[in-house]
């Protein structure tokens, strides 16, 4: 698995796989009836963001990752990401890699921490993995999401220092 900065050729690839994920309505904040124009512009970040995706030695998109400044001014040392993986290609390490990926990316670029803002309490496995990876949950915001099957979930906010 290789990870390289996404580019408007990757957005085919991405689009079908996130379309599906963010209609699910299960794991992002975003509305679940997106449209793609919307979601390019959400997705593909100009500078200071960045964002990657994941191929395999063929070239098939794998998962995608956009990482940017959480805030602006004064708060823009601390970094933001979020990730989707084909679910075609789920549980092979590549949310790991992304995640990874952005760490680093973050470090080397000078942010202080990184912060996801809403990760869903439900969506364990993401959860599971930024604990493995170092991230600690800071708070909850009760019932801040209306999880589909499981009604009002809770909302972490996931800190980790670089």
């Amino acid at each position: 698995m290789m990870i390289r900065q996404a580019t408007a050729e990757d957005w085919p690839a991405i689009w079908p796989f996130l379309r599906a994920i963010v209609a699910a309505g299960d794991t992002f904040t975003y509305p679940a009836d997106l449209d793609e124009d919307r979601a390019r512009e959400l997705w593909l970040l100009p500078e200071p963001g960045r964002t990657v995706v994941a191929v395999d030695d063929a070239g098939t998109v794998l998962g995608t990752a956009r990482m940017n400044p959480n805030h602006m001014g004064n708060a823009a040392h601390i970094a933001n990401a979020s990730y989707m993986v084909d679910p075609a290609h789920a549980g092979r390490g590549v949310g790991r890699a992304l995640c990874e990926e952005s760490i680093a990316w973050a470090r080397a670029a000078g942010y202080r921490a990184m912060q996801f803002n809403a990760v869903v309490e439900t969506n364990v496995h993401a959860v599971r993995l930024y604990r493995a990876l170092g991230f600690e949950v800071l708070g909850t915001v009760p019932e801040g999401f209306k999880h589909p099957e499981h009604g009002y979930v809770g909302l972490h906010i996931m800190h980790l220092a670089l």
